[in-house]
């Protein structure tokens, strides 16, 4: 019954190392250099992006008064520099509002990351970073689409909702399908720890 055990637990070892290797990079070391450039620069250039964007909202601010004034009258609304969408379509602003927010927050949690000194060759950490980048560009996307609308005529944004529904759902589609290879690359990988620990 042993020599059965060791046996399953050999073609255990072997399944997963073969998992494992497939889902690995071949050259990994080069690929951890890549990626940590490329992440940097979009990571900084979604940030920016965001930042911009909360500053200088689709449909813009409403300008000072004409005699240079920016104090907020009493029943002015929506005051010099606030935003003008903010106050006729609230409810898309916010949606708006807080998807920006979260691009921003998570291409900068990102950007921190990269800088930190912590080890990206460490699966989890791997893991990390690239589900908080699928945050990053999911929310950016979103920011888009709620952006998109505020901005465009009705009779316009109600001919294309086919289209953007159809957008949305192959998004979704490539969005599962990476989050489902990174998991099951950790998985796999936290899996052959355990497996091949030796017991006590």
């Amino acid at each position: 019954v042993e020599g059965e055990q060791k046996e399953e637990t050999k073609g255990w070892r072997k399944g997963l190392k073969k998992v494992g290797n497939w889902l690995a990079h071949k050259d990994h070391d080069t690929w951890l250099k890549d990626i940590r450039g490329n992440l940097s620069l979009v990571a900084t250039v979604i940030a920016t992006i965001t930042f911009q964007s909360a500053l200088n909202p689709p449909g813009g601010v409403r300008p000072p008064q004409e005699n240079g004034i920016v104090a907020c009258p009493k029943g002015m609304k929506p005051c010099p520099g606030e935003s003008v969408l903010a106050y006729t379509m609230a409810e898309l602003y916010s949606s708006f509002l807080v998807f920006n927010t979260i691009c921003f927050i998570s291409s900068s949690a990102v950007c921190l990351w990269l800088v930190s000194g912590l080890p990206l060759n460490n699966r989890f950490f791997n893991w990390l970073l690239s589900i908080g980048m699928c945050v990053t560009i999911s929310s950016l996307a979103l920011t888009y689409m709620y952006g998109a609308q505020m901005v465009t005529p009705q009779p316009v944004w109600s001919t294309s909702t086919s289209m953007f529904g159809i957008v949305i759902l192959v998004w979704l589609a490539l969005l599962g399908v990476v989050v489902v290879v990174h998991s099951l690359r950790l998985f796999v990988w936290i899996l052959a720890k355990l497996i091949g620990k030796p017991k006590q």
